[in-house]
């Protein structure tokens, strides 16, 4: 009987043992809440590729992309805090759009868990090479003296890239005609061909342009100089006014459920593997500068994002909530 009983008891251990070794190497879907190339994407990528070997399992990417990252973010909302799935989000789905959308399918506080700081992709603002404005402050003078008279492209109304002009244009008291597209080459191709005076981009979309001589970048919004391009003055040093420094965070986040252990787990690889001089390499060829924080970083940065942008958006009529 003591025999028999001891059997079952080998048995199940090693069952255990197995299902535990199975789960710790079942692969891991990093959802990209955008379409396929990018910066965004290609950082996803990155961190999927070196975030396999330091979990020792496979980090699969699923882009799952439209509605500016809501529907790719809902999805990991919905799914099983297991430490299977993983979501590589920027703040239009977490810090705009619960400001901007009355029937969000997701609640951040309660469906999400930050997990890790990865990156920042500030946004910047550029003129047509040929352009009259040949800094920032010319740009605000101009504003101040023509309201509505300079045209502006965005990536779209409600977008990182819109917001960021209009918290330029409420903290300069100026006003500028806003010109929304969908995206960001469509934009830049009317700003080559003298449509529009201006466009608020990631400084990332607006780099091989200015390398080709067809434009020039008058600041970045960044609280330092891009490892790329070290001469581009930043808006808060311009305008002295560092609330200017706005964050254009890359992050990591999971299901709301899943466990502080495994969170820490994640956290900590994904802080390894970005430290690294190849990550931070890699990066910045993508117009990004390496941040490298943990889940409280990442929350702290949610917090301030969301005031800054809930302030811009109640003073801008036509992207209040709809």
């Amino acid at each position: 009987m003591y025999l028999k009983a001891l059997k079952y008891s080998v048995i199940i251990t090693l069952l255990t043992s197995a299902i535990a070794i199975a789960n710790a190497s079942a692969p891991i879907t990093l959802v990209v809440p955008f379409s396929p190339g990018g910066s965004q994407d290609a950082i996803g990528r990155y961190i999927a590729d070196r975030l396999g070997n330091e979990l020792k399992t496979t980090v699969i990417v699923k882009n799952v992309g439209g509605a500016g990252g809501v529907i790719g973010t809902s999805e990991v909302a919905r799914a099983k805090g297991d430490g299977r799935t993983l979501l590589l989000t920027t703040g239009g789905s977490i810090t705009i759009a619960p400001y901007t959308q009355t029937k969000l399918p997701y609640d951040v506080n309660r469906d999400l868990t930050p997990v890790a700081l990865v990156a920042d992709t500030p946004m910047a603002i550029a003129v047509k090479s040929d352009s009259k404005l040949q800094n920032l402050q010319d740009l605000i003078n101009a504003a101040k003296a023509h309201p509505q008279k300079l045209s502006y492209a965005s990536t779209g109304s409600g977008t990182v890239s819109n917001l960021t002009a209009e918290l330029l244009s409420q903290s300069m008291k100026m006003d500028l005609l806003h010109v929304p597209y969908r995206g960001a080459s469509p934009g830049l191709i009317d700003l080559m061909g003298g449509e529009v005076q201006l466009i608020f981009s990631s400084i990332a979309s607006l780099v091989p342009a200015q390398k080709s001589g067809d434009i020039r970048i008058l600041a970045a919004f960044s609280d330092t100089h891009s490892e790329n391009q070290p001469k581009i003055n930043t808006v808060a040093e311009v305008t002295k006014n560092e609330a200017l420094n706005v964050p254009v965070w890359i992050g990591i986040m999971a299901p709301k459920s899943t466990s502080p252990d495994l969170v820490t787990k994640m956290s900590r690889a994904v802080q390894q593997l970005c430290t690294t001089q190849d990550a931070r390499h890699f990066f910045a060829e993508q117009g990004a500068t390496a941040i490298c924080g943990d889940a409280g970083n990442l929350q702290k940065l949610i917090n301030s994002d969301s005031s800054r942008w809930k302030s811009v958006i109640a003073k801008v009529d036509n992207i209040k909530k709809q």
